[in-house]
This record gives structure tokens, sequence and C-alpha cells, in this order.
């Protein structure tokens, strides 16, 4: 099968060795259960891939944006799903690029070594969603102490992380001259913050995903918590999400190209009124179809990280290539199950598994449609909808 930058394919053979260790089986039964991969995610740990942009003064592996999507890609075609780890690559960016000396001398070492776990970001709330200007959360300066109130919905990994990096507005949505403004990042300690002021709800859902509401009722946090200046969070929060949409751009091209291989594979070998059901173009231009796609989106994927990597504007090359990668993975899911037919619906073969959970990236962490809103908007310039 055709493969782009190639440069990476010592990353890849590792990433592929560890993820070898671990049987479709394994992961069948951690989604039957409802479970967290707590084996799968360790050897990560341990092997130093969830440490790939963390500097290597800081005991990380100091790679770029580029190499880190690559692992995150490798992880999911190997029919795993990184969503139950991605956000310890890149949740720890807004500490990182903003975090003050102290700060990330702190944490930054415990976060490589897997010590501490950097999983979560606080920033949906239910009566916003992505309009995070409106957001409700208020953290309150108090002394030595922010007292934070307020709720957040659809925030991942809350329980199996030490810290979540939380957005909550420190000055008044009609006190600032932008409303961009006058929003602030805090590192919350969640052991300490779970039941003393923060309440934790998991939300059930269709995808084997650890998502949780949760309610702030005067949880304080330490001043020395901030990260960077008061105000400036909304801007330094969007490092964080671009390579959040980067990242679950090259996990879906992974899915891609599971999928393809799923049923190419199965397509050769399904004999149906005596010949391969591949030799049907009717098959063929599907899976076809969507393999091109799944390339294209590589591409995009590549430009945005590059441009991540230089430090450059990324966010218009980040979204398109969440939404080209969600669209291609989407495209061969469907070719994949609608072609194994009946089988496609049995777990033991791991499609519907893999169907749901990219599924997902249809509508997270960004919902196609504002993308192309955001497009239309920010790049074409037509006149803002919304």
């Amino acid at each position: 099968m055709l493969t782009t930058n190639d440069q990476y394919q010592e990353i890849r053979d590792a990433v592929r060795d560890l993820c070898g260790q671990f049987s479709s089986e394994y992961f069948r039964r951690i989604d039957e259960e409802r479970g967290y991969p707590e084996e799968f995610v360790n050897a990560l740990t341990k092997a130093g891939w969830l440490a790939a942009l963390v500097p290597q003064e800081y005991g990380g592996s100091g790679l770029g944006l580029t190499e880190a999507s690559v692992i995150m890609e490798e992880i999911n075609r190997s029919g795993g799903n990184s969503g139950a780890c991605h956000g310890q690559m890149y949740n720890m960016g807004t500490l990182l690029r903003h975090g003050s000396p102290e700060q990330k001398r702190q944490y930054l070492p415990k976060i490589a070594s897997g010590e501490l776990r950097l999983q979560s970001m606080g920033v949906t709330e239910p009566t916003t969603g992505t309009d995070t200007t409106k957001i409700k959360t208020t953290a309150v300066k108090k002394g030595d102490r922010y007292v934070v109130n307020g709720q957040k919905v659809w925030i991942s990994r809350v329980q199996h992380s030490d810290l979540m990096i939380l957005l909550a507005r420190t000055t008044p949505l009609d006190e600032v001259k932008r409303k961009s403004e006058g929003m602030s990042i805090f590192l919350v300690d969640l052991k300490q913050a779970i039941g003393n002021g923060l309440s934790v709800r998991p939300i059930p859902n269709m995808v084997n995903h650890e998502t949780n509401e949760l309610f702030f009722e005067s949880l304080e946090i330490p001043a020395e918590n901030l990260i960077g200046e008061e105000g400036k969070g909304f801007k330094y929060i969007l490092d964080g999400l671009n390579a959040e949409r980067t990242l679950i751009a090259a996990e879906c091209i992974g899915d891609g190209y599971w999928f393809i291989d799923k049923v190419v594979k199965y397509a050769g070998e399904r004999v149906v009124f005596g010949r391969p059901i591949g030799q049907n173009q009717g098959v063929q231009f599907p899976i076809a179809r969507a393999f091109v796609n799944v390339e294209a989106a590589n591409l995009m994927r590549f430009k945005a990280c590059e441009l991540f990597d230089r430090h450059e504007p990324c966010g218009t090359q980040a979204n398109m290539a969440k939404l080209l990668a969600a669209d291609a993975s989407w495209e061969a899911a469907n070719a994949c199950l609608q072609f194994h037919g009946g089988f496609g619906f049995a777990n033991e073969y791991d499609v519907e598994r893999k169907f749901r959970e990219t599924r997902l990236y249809q509508v997270a962490p960004i919902s196609t449609n504002l993308i192309l809103s955001y497009v239309a908007e920010h790049v074409l310039g037509l006149p803002r909808s919304f």
C-alpha cells in the first residue's frame, strides 16, 4: 500500500512492535467491559512515546508534533484507540509554551515519566458548547487563591488523570473590550480537588471513551497554579487546540488505513457466486475512493504539523486536516462495514468497535460543520453565519 513520509519508518516500526504485544482480544475486552486500557497506556508511557513532545531537558524526547502524530496514527492503525491517552500528548503544550520556569520544572519531568498524568482539559460547558468566549465558569481571586464556580461537560479522562488544564473567566464578559479577553488558564490538582469543591459525574456513551460532567462549587486553586498572565487564557489554549485537532486527524488517518487494510483483505478472500467480492467494481470503487481520500488527508495532516513545529499560524490547516481525516476515516469505515456484511456487526471482527470509535470525530473535538463555518468566514471572507 502507498505510504508517505517514510523518514518516520523507525518510529512506525517501534510503535507497531509495542502495539503488537496487545491483541485485538485485549482491546475488545476493554471495550466490552467499558474499561480503561491501563496496561497499554503504561506500556506506551514506559517506552517514552507519550512524552514525545516534552523537551529533553525535562525528561522527554523533544520531538515535534509531526513525530507525535505518527505515534498516534500507528496506535490506531494497529487496532488500538489513542483517545485513551492522546491528552497526555497535547494538554501539556499549554504548560510548556506558557507556564513559568518553576511550573515547568515542577511538572514536566513527572509528566514525561508518567508519574503524573495530565490528560484532561476543562473547556466545554453545557450551555456554550464551542462558543468558548461565553463560558460561565468563574475564577475569583481571593488572597492567594482563586475560587472556582461553574460547570463543564464532555471532559475526558478525568478519572485517569492527576492534573487538568482548566479555562475559567476571571473578568466578567461585560467588562472586557474583546470577548476573547478575561479568561485564564489554571492547572488543577484533581486528586485534591475531587470531593473538595469538584464533583465528577461520568457520562455513559456509545463509545468506550471516559468522559464526564464536572461541577465546581467554591473550589479553591492556589494562585501559583495560574498559567501565564491572567486574562490571556483563550489565546494560550488555542495552541493546545491546534495540536489536539492535528493529532486527532492523524488518529483518523490511522483508523482509515486500518479499515482499508481490513476490507481489502476480506474482499480478496470472501468468495460469493464463485468469485472474490473484491473482483466487483461495486466493491472496488468505494474502497479505492476511501483510500484516495485518506491519502489526501494525510498530506494536510503533515502540512499542519509542519507549521505547528515551526511555531507559525496553523489554525486553518489544523482544522482542515481534522475535517478531511474525519471524513476519510468515516468513509473507509462505512465501506469496511458494508462489505463485511453481517460479519461487520460481529464483535469478533472488531469492525463495529472501530466504526463507533471513528464516528466520534465527526462531532468531537469540533464538529465538521463548525470547521466549514470557520473556513468560510476566516479563510474565504464570507459573512459570519452566527
